[in-house]
């Protein structure tokens, strides 16, 4: 698997955090198969990495990303494939044991906005343009449909499926779409600050807390529970758990050191 010569994103190792940046500036990050593809061995490399504790996922240029490359589907060049590719590495990121943040400026539309949902925190600018135009376009919006309730409820959900109207960072956060709105001018600084914060909070505990909720909706009360009792086991037994009660003793911030 090598990361060094992905067509249409870049993925950096930076200690513990992992900076995964879409890079197709000049359409907007549009998503093309090979970014499917990328995206889908990126994801792999995330979720089996035994060392990175956060990623940070964002656009490099003034937008997010633009959702699926329509030049090239409109030409009908994306194979068959192209929507199972993009929805088994959103899944591989849901199921990663990092703590996974998104930084979002200009559009994040149709799978530009999936991706983010995908994810475990949202950061967006004010002025960001977040939506699911697919409707419009005459097809699904891929499992948008399936994380998008899980955030802002059915019936809001439905009006923006399938009207395909958009809402600003504002708007966003306020239907509990993301989680931090940024003035377009403190976005660098911020989302480095917010990053390092979660980085920070990355505990044992934290990430087997983001597969719990992660999984949820996916299992019946029993089978949860018995899942939750295994990972509780893992969360306790790892050095993490002792260095927060260290921390708790001595009344101070925990350290949380490299897996």
């Amino acid at each position: 698997m090598n990361l060094d010569s992905l067509e249409t994103m870049t993925y950096e190792t930076d200690g513990d955090l992992i900076r995964l940046t879409l890079d197709r500036p000049e359409v907007l990050n549009a998503v093309n198969y090979q970014g499917t593809l990328e995206l889908h061995q990126a994801a792999r490399a995330i979720h089996d990495d035994l060392h990175a504790r956060a990623v940070l996922i964002r656009g490099n240029g003034r937008a997010f990303c633009a959702g699926i490359d329509l030049k090239e589907l409109s030409a009908e060049k994306a194979p068959h494939d192209y929507f199972y590719q993009w929805d088994q590495a959103l899944r591989l990121l849901e199921q990663a044991d990092k703590l996974i943040i998104c930084a979002i400026q200009g559009f994040a539309l149709g799978g530009g906005l999936q991706l983010p949902l995908a994810c475990d925190i949202r950061i967006a600018t004010e002025d960001a343009v977040l939506g699911l135009p697919a409707a419009k376009e005459g097809f699904i919006p891929g499992l948008g449909t399936y994380r998008l309730p899980r955030y802002i409820g059915l019936g809001r959900a439905k009006r923006m499926a399938i009207s395909g109207e958009n809402v600003d960072g504002i708007e966003a956060l306020r239907i509990g779409l993301v989680d931090y709105v940024i003035k377009p001018s403190e976005f660098e600084l911020e989302v480095e600050a917010l990053t390092q914060r979660y980085l920070d909070l990355s505990s044992e505990g934290a990430r087997q807390t983001k597969l719990m909720l992660s999984a949820y909706q996916d299992l019946p009360h029993g089978q949860f529970f018995e899942e939750y009792l295994r990972r509780q086991s893992v969360a306790i037994a790892a050095p993490d758990h002792d260095e927060a009660m260290t921390a708790y003793r001595e009344k101070r911030d925990p350290v949380y050191k490299s897996r």
